[in-house]
C-alpha cells in the first residue's frame, strides 16, 4: 500500500498547428534536430560544437548533477534493505577481594561481538515514494543536462555567426573607407585647380574620419566574440583568435527548414521534460510526508557472543551465544500538527511545480512563434537590402563620375556615399540575423542533445533504474 497520490502526467492544452502561418522557406515536417547546426554547411562551426561538448564547464556541472542525483537514487534504494551492524568490545577489569570469587585470579576478560540488524517494515509506502521521487529527480537531471547542452550549442553556435557578422561589416568599412578616401583625393585635386571650395574637401574629411571610425568598434566586436567562444570551449579568452581571425562568410541558412508540429516541442525540449520530472518528483514526495501520519513498523535483531576469556577456550561457542529478536512500532499520535502542515506543504509544493510546468510549456511554444516570425521578418528584409545596396552602389559610382566631369555638387556625392555604407552595414547585419533566427528555431524546438554527449552522462542513462519507469522517464 502507498498512501499520497498516484502521479499522472499533465496533459496540456496544445494546438495542432502554429498561430502564426509558416513562411516561404519553413515547411512542416520532422526537422533535423540532433545535428541542426550541419544544415549551415560551415566545417568550422561544426568542429566548434564538437570541443564544446568536451569543454564546456556548464555541461560539466550538469554532469556532475546527474552523477549526484544518480547517489542519491541509490541512497533511497538503501531504505528497502535491513540495516546491519557490526560490533565489538573488549574489557579488562580487576575485582575486588570482597567481590572475587577467588582472591588470588580478581583479574577477567571480557568480550562480546555480533550483528545488530535492523529492518522497517514499509506497510504504508514511504521509502516507495522516497524511491519514486529520487528515480524521477535522477531523470529530471538527465533533461536539464540535455538542456545545458541545447543551450550551449545555440549560443556558440550565434556567437560564430556573429562573429562572421562582425566581420563582414569591418570589411564593407574599410572598403567603403577606401572609396571615401579616393573621393577626399578627389575633391582635393578640384580644390587645388580651384573648381570647387574648401568646404567639400572639409566635408570629404568628415566622411572618411566618421566612417574610420566605426572600424574600432567591429574589430572590439570580433574580438568579444572570440573571446565568448573560447569560454565557451571551456579554454582561455584568446585560445580561438589564431583559428577564428581570418573572416569567413556568414553561414547561409537552407532554402527550405523543416519545423514540426507544437506537440513534438513537448516531446523534444528537455526543459519541459525535466520540469514534467520535476513535478513527479514532488508529487512522490505527498507520500513520503503522509506516511508520516502512520505507524511505523520495524524488526530489530542481533546475534554475538560475549563472556569471559580464559586462555585456550573457544570464543564463539554456544555457551557464549546470544541473541534476540523482536517488533518495534512507533506512532507519532500528538505533534502540534506538524506533519499534517508538511503534507500541506508538499501539496502546495505541487502545485507551484505544476504551475511551473504550464508556464514553461507556453513560453517554450511562444519562443517558438517569435523565432519563425523573426526568420520570416528578417528574411524579407534583407531581400530588400539586396536590391537596396545594388541600387546605393549604383548611384555612389554614377554621383561620382559626375561629380568629376562637374556635372553634380558635392553634397549629392556625399549623401550617397553615406547611404552605400549604411545599406552594405545593414545588409551584413541582416544577413547574420537571418542565420542567427534560424539558430533560434532550432533552439526553441530543443534541438541538439541528441548528439554525442558526456560520456559519464551516457553511463548515468543506461544505469537508469528500471524500476516502475514512468512516461516521462529519460532516456525514453
Amino acid at each position: 500500500m502507498r498512501v499520497g497520490p498516484d502521479y499522472e502526467p499533465p496533459e496540456p492544452d496544445v494546438p495542432d498547428v502554429w498561430s502564426q502561418e509558416l513562411a516561404e522557406g519553413l515547411e512542416e515536417g520532422e526537422a533535423d534536430l540532433q545535428t541542426w547546426w550541419t544544415t549551415l554547411d560551415d566545417p568550422v562551426l561544426n568542429t566548434l560544437i564538437l570541443r564544446s561538448t568536451e569543454g564546456n564547464r556548464d555541461l560539466a556541472m550538469a554532469a556532475a548533477r546527474v552523477r549526484e542525483a544518480q547517489a542519491r537514487y541509490g541512497i533511497a534504494t538503501g531504505g528497502r534493505w535491513p540495516n546491519v551492524d557490526g560490533y565489538g568490545s573488549y574489557q579488562r577489569e580487576q575485582l575486588s577481594e570482597d567481590f572475587a570469587s577467588d582472591p588470588d585470579n580478581r583479574v577477567d576478560d571480557y568480550y562480546a561481538t555480533g550483528l545488530e540488524a535492523s529492518w522497517e517494515l514499509d506497510f504504508w509506502g514511504r521509502i516507495a515514494r522516497q524511491i519514486e521521487s529520487a528515480d524521477a529527480s535522477f531523470a529530471a537531471s538527465v533533461e536539464t543536462y540535455r538542456d545545458v547542452m541545447v543551450l550551449l550549442y545555440a549560443e556558440l553556435a550565434i556567437e560564430y555567426i556573429n562573429l562572421r557578422t562582425q566581420q563582414e561589416r569591418l570589411r564593407y568599412a574599410m572598403a567603403n573607407a577606401e572609396a571615401q578616401r579616393q573621393t577626399l583625393k578627389l575633391v582635393e585635386d578640384r580644390y587645388r585647380a580651384g573648381l570647387v571650395p574648401s568646404l567639400d574637401v572639409r566635408q570629404a574629411e568628415l566622411n572618411v574620419a566618421t566612417t574610420e571610425s566605426t572600424i574600432p568598434i567591429f574589430r572590439t566586436s570580433i574580438a568579444q566574440a572570440i573571446h565568448r567562444m573560447s569560454i565557451l570551449l571551456g579554454e582561455p579568452p584568446g585560445a580561438l583568435r589564431g583559428e577564428l581571425a581570418a573572416p569567413l562568410p556568414i553561414p547561409v541558412v537552407p532554402d527550405t527548414v523543416l519545423v514540426g508540429i507544437p506537440a513534438d516541442v513537448l516531446r523534444q525540449r528537455p526543459d519541459i521534460r525535466a520540469a514534467e520530472r520535476e513535478l513527479a518528483a514532488q508529487t512522490a514526495r505527498i507520500g513520503v510526508a503522509t506516511a508520516e501520519l502512520y505507524p511505523a513498523f520495524r524488526l530489530p535483531g542481533s546475534i554475538g557472543w560475549e563472556g569471559i576469556y580464559e586462555s585456550g577456550t573457544d570464543l564463539l561457542t554456544g555457551g557464549t551465544l546470544v541473541w534476540s529478536l523482536g517488533a518495534v512500532f512507533r506512532w507519532n499520535i500528538f505533534d502540534g500538527g506538524r506533519v499534517r502542515n508538511q503534507v500541506k506543504v508538499e501539496d502546495a509544493r505541487t502545485e507551484q511545480a505544476l504551475a511551473f510546468y504550464e508556464k514553461t510549456v507556453l513560453e517554450a511554444l511562444g519562443d517558438f512563434e517569435d523565432s519563425i516570425v523573426a526568420y520570416a521578418q528578417e528574411r524579407q528584409r534583407q531581400e530588400a537590402l539586396v536590391r537596396s545596396v545594388e541600387a546605393a552602389q549604383a548611384s555612389a559610382e554614377l554621383a561620382r563620375t559626375l561629380y568629376r566631369t562637374g556635372l553634380t555638387d558635392f553634397q549629392t556625392v556625399l549623401d550617397l556615399e553615406r547611404s552605400r555604407f549604411r545599406q552594405e552595414d545593414s545588409l551584413a547585419e541582416s544577413e547574420g540575423l537571418v542565420t542567427v533566427n534560424l539558430v533560434r528555431i532550432y533552439r526553441a524546438l530543443g534541438g541538439g542533445w541528441g548528439a554525442p554527449s558526456d560520456p559519464e552522462e551516457e553511463d548515468a542513462e543506461t544505469e537508469e533504474p528500471d524500476e516502475e519507469p514512468d512516461e516521462g522517464e529519460a532516456g525514453q
